[in-house]
């Protein structure tokens, strides 16, 4: 069976490499963009299996990308979005955008696999 494909938009450089490494040994094949502007690019020609975004990155944030997915490219795939900003604005704001998970920062690698797991399911 193939690697399930994950685009990890991080650009904490310190977790991007502590979640690349961890979903690596969990079986993952990850696409690390380090801010918005590449998750759109690297979106133009693949589909991944699922994403895990960071909610604030440059040029455009985790809930603009979740935006694009779900209203420009009609794209049906598990959304989890990371963010230390958790409030509740952020949180609503993301799930009426069509994310499917949230997690607080700082993120527990083994509760972002068992999350994966089960929007995979």
């Amino acid at each position: 069976m193939d690697k399930l494909k994950l685009l990890l938009a991080e650009d904490d450089e310190l977790l991007a490499s502590l979640l690349d490494f961890r979903l690596k040994k969990a079986g993952y094949e990850v696409i690390l963009c380090v801010d918005g502007k590449k998750v759109k690019e690297y979106l133009k020609d693949h589909t991944p299996d699922v994403i895990v975004s960071d909610i604030m990155m440059p040029y455009f944030s985790g809930l603009e990308v979740t935006d694009y997915v779900r209203n420009q490219l009609n794209l049906k795939i598990p959304i989890i979005i990371l963010s230390s900003a958790g409030n509740e604005e952020n949180v609503l704001n993301a799930f009426k955008l069509g994310a499917n998970d949230f997690l607080p920062k700082p993120v527990s690698p083994a509760e972002l696999l068992l999350r994966l797991t089960k929007e995979l399911a």
